[in-house]
């Protein structure tokens, strides 16, 4: 049976694994497939490709930080994008543009905690991220690092970084992002849409119209959504004639989910893969 992971972080973002480690990793799991999917960079394309062990297939992707402006507020959400070139001037300016935002970001959270007198620092923060895009999770490496926590999701409570110190960021329009994706020859994936257990979460008209707009698939497969959820994306899918992907959103240490805990069909990945013209799958 093929083994499909679409949706997995390195250090090149907010995951614990160097893109050299998460390859050797995914074929330690078993998998076929997998895709790299940083926040909003390709940092760790490169050396994911380089380190790709024979019978692992590479799709490069990033997971872009995106917000639907219909609602007040306007609701985050993710979208992963599959195989696009990464110099397309369009979607390359928005992704210099979305990290830097988030290393602003991250540093204005590191002074507020240290305006409370808490024990961490910017360049303790900074080097966690060992050159990626900085992220919260690097800044909750460092509140475990300093004994105030012992989870990544106990930082990311309503007494740390959920509410307390929570700085908000910039992301993409949705829709623009949807386009930019596409122009750079990608295909996108919407990202646990059904996602109650991370906010609010966006209706089905707005998927009914970023389908319209050229958005290819929905993940269902995922640990945060339930069984029910699960089903209504699928369903939803169908009426839209969207693919359905399943993934691990795998996070290294700061998430207990494992590569392959869920994964996409090979069908679903075969319409992926025959629709980017961006770049190719290696291997």
């Amino acid at each position: 049976m093929t083994r499909i992971d679409l949706h997995c972080h390195s250090t090149a973002s907010d995951g614990t694994l160097t893109p050299s480690e998460l390859m050797r990793a995914g074929a330690e799991a078993g998998l076929d497939v997998m895709a790299i999917t940083d926040h909003d960079t390709t940092g760790g394309w490169d050396e994911a490709a380089a380190a790709r062990p024979e019978g692992l297939k590479l799709v490069r992707g990033a997971e872009l930080s995106c917000r639907w402006f219909g609602a007040e507020p306007a609701i985050a959400l993710h979208l992963l994008a599959y195989l696009f070139d990464p110099h397309e001037p369009q979607l390359a300016a928005d992704l210099v543009r979305l990290r830097e935002d988030r290393e602003q970001r991250a540093e204005k959270i590191v002074e507020l905690l240290r305006a409370d007198g808490v024990d961490i620092s910017w360049p303790e923060v900074h080097g966690y991220a060992a050159g990626g895009s900085v992220g919260r999770p690097h800044i909750a490496q460092a509140l475990i690092r300093a004994g105030l926590v012992r989870t990544t999701n106990e930082a990311f409570a309503s007494r740390w970084l959920g509410a307390r110190y929570f700085v908000p960021k910039t992301d993409l329009d949705v829709f623009e992002a949807v386009r930019a994706v596409r122009a750079a020859g990608g295909v996108a994936v919407f990202a646990h849409p059904n996602a109650t257990v991370r906010g609010r979460i966006v209706p089905d008209k707005l998927i009914v119209d970023l389908a319209a707009a050229g958005l290819f698939g929905l993940e269902a497969d995922h640990e945060d959504h339930s069984p029910q959820q699960r089903a209504q994306v699928r369903a939803l899918a169908g009426d839209l004639g969207l693919v359905v992907t399943g993934s691990s959103d795998f996070h290294g240490t700061h998430k207990t989910v494992r590569l392959g805990a869920f994964t996409t069909e090979p069908w679903a990945y075969e319409k992926i893969a025959a629709a980017a013209t961006g770049v190719p799958v290696l291997g």
